[in-house]
């Protein structure tokens, strides 16, 4: 299967193109830039998340033989475009929020500038992964929040479309989930991966302790045993009984786990196993690992919520022309509006470290950057090259760590309200 991405993309891109060929528009200097109008509901901050997929997909946007023979065969667009795209690379710039930074409505998320040829066929693929990985980035940090500093890990892969998954994995990552039980995303992006045995290999055997003793036998006494097949008190008795008091875990996977991590808790104390831990896991949120923080849960396994968004799939990002050939342009649709000409971002902190406002500003008209005041901002491609030595995975998910400390504690709040920070527009 072909690695180009340069079919990720919908047909009218490359319609737009052949027109703009035609009518000698298509290599005019242009600037395009993603940002979102509003957050989605409950939401009170975005997360930059698939900066480092995206600039993978730029590199991989190529017309090979086979993406300009699947053009031709459906008479997408004429001889003339089909000759153009076959040298297509893009040569041009792109800046914008490093991934794990955070993002407010109107923040300037990526700036592309290129000719109106090369910069408009990246629209559809830059905007599938920014938005899908910065919707699960979001919900990923509220529920990294949630947690408070509990283990959590990720296990949505059987909930989503294979990609996804992988893509999913990573940004949990970023977002400061533990580990992941995705294999793919462990070989790609070198995340920890986790995982012991389901409801299926206690029901394989003839009976409960034989599977047990075998998981045992084969992990050691410090993996998770899921106890709760049959009765949940009688699994976790049987699970000591093979283990030990040294047993690394018990999993509980459904029913009211708050009260069922409580007795489990008590269980496992009144036998001697003390430090062995609860994980809990089944069709668990951000909002119900808040519910749980005051009970006795030591880790969280997260699936279906976590790699649809938490019920925002999308973190409603646009790719808008704002500039050409250095001449600001606007859209004026009721409630599409956008503003014309290049931005940058800078944000402002108070002394003791906590963010303030988002200054979004016209490039050549910053505002005066106070003490503290960070710009957003980054340098991703020139000239066509991937910028060299950019932020590692480690280092972004360090960045977003940081960076929900800045937030105005009722930023963090997982009700519905005002983004944690205002957006003002200086100039723009």
């Amino acid at each position: 299967m072909s690695s180009s991405t340069a079919l990720l993309t919908d047909h009218y891109e490359l319609t737009m193109l052949a027109s703009a060929l035609r009518d000698g528009t298509a290599h005019r200097e242009c600037t395009f830039e993603v940002f979102t109008r509003r957050l989605p509901n409950g939401r009170r901050y975005g997360v930059a998340g698939g900066i480092g997929r995206l600039l993978d997909a730029v590199e991989n946007f190529r017309f090979g033989d086979a993406e300009i023979a699947q053009l031709a065969e459906h008479g997408v667009v004429d001889e003339r475009t089909l000759e153009w795209l076959r040298d297509y690379r893009f040569s041009g710039q792109i800046d914008g929020y490093p991934e794990g930074e955070l993002f407010f409505p109107g923040s300037p998320l990526l700036t592309v500038r290129g000719t109106f040829a090369e910069a408009v066929v990246l629209e559809t693929v830059v905007l599938s992964i920014l938005n899908h990985d910065s919707a699960i980035a979001a919900a990923a940090a509220r529920m990294v929040s949630a947690a408070n500093g509990r283990r959590i890990i990720e296990m949505g892969s059987r909930r989503t479309h294979e990609e996804s998954a992988v893509s999913a994995a990573r940004i949990a990552y970023l977002a400061g989930f533990t580990a992941t039980s995705n294999l793919e995303a462990g070989r790609r992006y070198g995340i920890p991966t986790a995982g012991t045995a389901a409801h299926a290999f206690t029901l394989l055997h003839d009976d409960e302790r034989s599977a047990f003793e075998s998981q045992i036998a084969a992990l050691g006494t410090g993996t998770t045993l899921l106890v709760d097949t049959y009765d949940i008190s009688r699994g976790i008795d049987l699970a000591v009984e093979v283990a030990g008091t040294g047993l690394g875990a018990v999993r509980i996977d459904s029913g009211d786990v708050g009260v069922l991590a409580r007795q489990a808790r008590e269980q496992l104390d009144s036998l001697g196993a003390s430090n062995t831990r609860v994980v809990v896991s089944g069709d668990l949120d951000e909002y119900a690992i808040a519910s749980l923080r005051a009970e006795p849960v030591d880790g969280y396994g997260v699936g279906t919520s976590l790699v649809t968004g938490s019920g925002a799939p999308t973190a409603e990002m646009v790719y808008k022309l704002v500039e050409v050939e250095g001449r600001p342009v606007a859209k004026r649709s009721s409630h599409k509006e956008s503003r014309g000409g290049r931005k940058a971002a800078i944000r402002r902190y108070k002394d003791t470290g906590t963010a303030v406002e988002e200054v979004v500003h016209r490039v050549g008209a910053e505002p005066e950057l106070g003490p503290h005041d960070r710009r957003l901002q980054i340098p991703l491609i020139r000239d066509g090259k991937r910028v060299e030595g950019l932020p590692t995975l480690e280092q972004d998910r360090e960045r977003l760590r940081r960076a929900l400390v800045t937030l105005p504690w009722e930023g963090l709040k997982l009700s519905n309200g005002e983004p944690a920070i205002p957006t003002v527009f200086h100039g723009a």
